[in-house]
């Protein structure tokens, strides 16, 4: 997941302050975040650790979910959406008008 900073720090605290059953997820989320820099064309470099702990191998895909971007890589995203696709749409949908 991608984050502006003010986002960023609003989901910071709503993990900080999840319970101690859910330390190992905490860890997870808050100790393998990292500060990333735009160069002077608006490309951000993805660390390789991010990269290996995402799967990015080449292609990516970035999608825009409301106050966070997700950074995919492209072929584990097709297979995800696939999927998706395939089984019956989740229930809460079922009412939503398009």
């Amino acid at each position: 997941m991608v984050f502006p900073r003010p986002e960023w720090e609003k989901f910071r605290e709503r993990i900080a302050e999840l319970p101690m059953s859910a330390q190992w997820w905490k860890r997870i989320f808050l100790g393998n975040a990292m500060d990333v820099e735009m160069d002077a064309t608006g490309r951000v470099l993805v660390s390789p650790e991010l990269r290996q702990a995402a799967g990015i191998s080449k292609d990516t895909m970035l999608l825009g979910m409301g106050n966070h971007f997700e950074l995919w890589d492209k072929a584990t995203y097709d297979e995800q959406e696939a999927k998706a696709m395939q089984g019956d749409m989740p229930e809460v949908f079922k009412d939503f008008s398009f």
